[in-house]
């Protein structure tokens, strides 16, 4: 199946996992609107290379229709008006997929409360939370004019993980639980509307700063693990944006109403790969990984 003259919006889709997202249901043919807060003439405060149009460039080159457009999650008229002007160039709006994040620079690893920079934590509850509830707000109307949309609320972890695990700090591990927790109260909106929400995690994304971070690129990103051997487990950010448009397009989708997924369990049932051809399931690994050694939130950095 695929998803041409659907119409999808990926909030949060200048890098990253809704970078991957919005090229995945574009290359199924789907329109989709991709915001964020950086452009080619504007700059958000992550002073990062990648924007918004690159983002819609890609889609169209995938096979579909990229739409960029900037926008500030937190101002609800910016998203209210992104909204309308979708209902007046489409009259429709099949899925939206709430991958607002921005914390990566606010955190701060292994602290507690008393300790961790309050202003940063207060904000990144902000971006985690404040933005995702605002985008539904505005946009759930619009989807539910038709049966069987979809919402997907993008977090790091599954429930199940995130329940018996301490994710770094009270700030990150609220916000990620958070997100879990409202995929699910949607769920129970939406089903009398014929709509389905899911809460989905990557695994260890292999992003654009995670490149970075390791002093790769992706064409050579296996070099990393001489120093870090799990790396091993990472995924592209397409790996996820495989996982959206396999829900987007199966008919099915109903069944995950409310349920915790994660690129890798959803490879397994779907059957598609990675780039490369590989089928990464990094939660499965996890509880060994950290074992090892390797630092909690490695594997969700959006």
């Amino acid at each position: 199946m695929t998803l041409v003259g659907k119409v999808a919006l990926v909030a949060g889709a200048t890098r990253g996992a809704g970078r991957g997202i919005a090229m995945e249901l574009g290359a199924a043919g789907a329109t989709v609107y991709v915001t964020g807060r950086t452009t080619r003439e504007r700059q958000s405060d992550y002073a990062r290379p990648e924007t918004i149009e690159e983002t819609a460039e890609l889609v169209t080159a995938a096979g579909g229709k990229g739409i960029a457009a900037r926008v500030d999650h937190l101002v609800s008229e910016e998203v209210r008006d992104l909204v309308a002007r979708i209902r007046a160039e489409q009259g429709r709006l099949d899925v939206l997929v709430n991958d607002v994040w921005g914390g990566e620079k606010l955190f701060e690893w292994n602290k507690p409360v008393w300790d961790h920079d309050l202003e940063n934590g207060l904000r990144m509850l902000r971006l985690a939370v404040d933005t995702h509830l605002i985008t539904a707000h505005h946009a759930l109307p619009l989807l539910i004019e038709r049966p069987g949309g979809l919402l997907v609320e993008v977090t790091d972890g599954t429930a199940e993980y995130n329940a018996e695990h301490y994710r770094l700090s009270p700030f990150y591990d609220l916000c990620k639980a958070s997100v879990l927790r409202m995929a699910w109260a949607h769920a129970k909106d939406l089903a009398p509307h014929g709509a389905t929400s899911v809460a989905l995690t990557p695994g260890w994304l292999r992003s654009e700063m995670m490149l970075e971070a390791f002093g790769v690129k992706e064409e050579n990103w296996r070099d990393a693990t001489a120093d870090i051997p799990h790396f091993i487990i990472s995924e592209t950010p397409r790996f996820i944006g495989r996982a959206v448009a396999a829900l987007a397009t199966d008919p099915d989708r109903a069944r995950w109403n409310g349920q915790s997924l994660s690129s890798g369990g959803l490879a397994q049932v779907y059957g598609f790969t990675d780039l490369d051809g590989s089928r990464p399931d990094a939660w499965r690994y996890v509880p060994e990984v950290q074992d090892a050694g390797k630092p909690a939130d490695a594997t969700g950095y959006r």
